[in-house]
């Protein structure tokens, strides 16, 4: 049986942050789908099609990730590609009560879903798509921050 496992975000836009999620989940898991959401409670600055084709990039060098979009419950994409797991990542503390409601809600949804959960590198413990964008609006440096093809995508959403 392979293992199959689903990355769901918004990735508005993807950073370092996120890419280091999906590349350590990749080399635990068969395929990971990366699932750009469709969250109703946040105004994205990227289009799901800007994102995806974002991720798509800065993933083309892993085989075994795929790239789609959903806009329905995680669970049901998730049981849709055939996945075990879904793989979240955690920066602090203050993200695991959130996660962890999340979690509980999706297991009573499908339990038989494993949702594991990486402790992100700290180097990007702070590190937000909300942070990103703020800081490159006001044209600070976010070269540290997310892959260089990301960097012009945001310089061209605010017209630089």
């Amino acid at each position: 049986m392979s293992s199959i496992a689903v990355c769901p975000g918004s990735f508005d836009p993807i950073t370092y942050g996120h890419l280091d999620i999906i590349r350590r989940g990749a080399k635990v898991f068969d395929m990971v789908y990366v699932s750009v959401m469709n969250n109703s409670s946040k105004n994205p600055l990227f289009t799901v099609e800007e994102r995806m084709n974002l991720i798509k990039e800065v993933t083309k060098d892993l085989p075994n990730v795929k790239v789609d979009e959903h806009s329905g419950l995680l669970v049901e994409y998730a049981k849709a590609v055939n996945a075990n797991a879904i793989i979240r990542g955690l920066r602090a503390v203050s993200d695991f009560e959130y996660e962890m409601q999340i979690t509980s809600m999706n297991r009573v949804l499908n339990d038989e879903i494993e949702t594991f959960f990486i402790m992100t590198n700290s180097q990007y413990s702070f590190l937000s798509s909300s942070i990103v964008k703020e800081v490159s609006k006001y044209n600070g440096n976010i070269s540290e921050l997310v892959p260089p093809i990301v960097e012009m995508a945001l310089n061209k959403k605010f017209n630089r």
